[in-house]
């Protein structure tokens, strides 16, 4: 098993940090190959640039500008993103990274001749999980749409096939977490990390 975490969160001493904390945990307890990409750290930059978005749709060079990164997504087979939910969407940090990573030729191919929509290229990713934390609560989230739940499990996601494992697991009303709240949150994130790795 190879996974690549993608966290996203600016303090390491965050809730969102010990979500990830539980994640490793996990992950090395089944003898998991792992990495983390943790964005803030190594200042990810997010914006896609016109440079690069000349050459969005050549598969052959359109990686070059995060080889890095691409090359992390064709290494695994399991990918888990751990980040707080703001705005009741994905930080602009993490947008920024699906914006620059998840290419055509690598995450999906284009429309051609033969196909008339686009496919999924992420068929060697068998696991997919998101961890999160939202301020609002369920409800309220659920009203809004949860644009960012919705971009990596109903946009991300099936790019990687039908038959992937998936969880996804957040905490609501964090804002007014409490102690029990965040302990039984974080046995949640347990329980659902080993289901996925099963």
């Amino acid at each position: 098993m190879k996974a690549l975490v993608v966290y996203c969160h600016p303090n390491p001493a965050s809730f969102t940090a010990a979500v990830l904390d539980v994640v490793i945990k996990e992950l090395t307890a089944v003898g998991a190959e792992y990495r983390i990409v943790d964005l803030y750290s190594e200042a990810f930059q997010p914006i896609l640039r016109s440079t690069e978005l000349e050459f969005y749709l050549d598969s052959q060079r359109n990686r070059n500008f995060v080889a890095n990164h691409a090359g992390n997504i064709e290494w695994c087979d399991t990918l888990i993103f751990v980040y707080p939910t703001w705005w009741y969407g994905l930080p602009a940090l993490l947008k920024g990274w699906l914006d620059r990573v998840m290419l055509p030729g690598l995450a999906f191919h284009m429309p051609d001749e033969g196909k008339r929509s686009i496919r999924p290229g992420l068929g060697h990713i068998h696991r997919f999980g998101a961890f999160t934390t939202c301020g609002a609560s369920w409800a309220w989230t659920q009203f809004v749409g949860a644009p960012g739940k919705m971009t990596l499990l109903r946009g991300l996601r099936p790019l990687c096939g039908f038959s992937t494992k998936t969880v996804f697991a957040a905490h609501y009303r964090m804002d007014t977490s409490t102690t029990k709240s965040r302990t039984l949150h974080l046995a949640k994130v347990r329980r659902k990390m080993k289901r996925l790795l099963n």
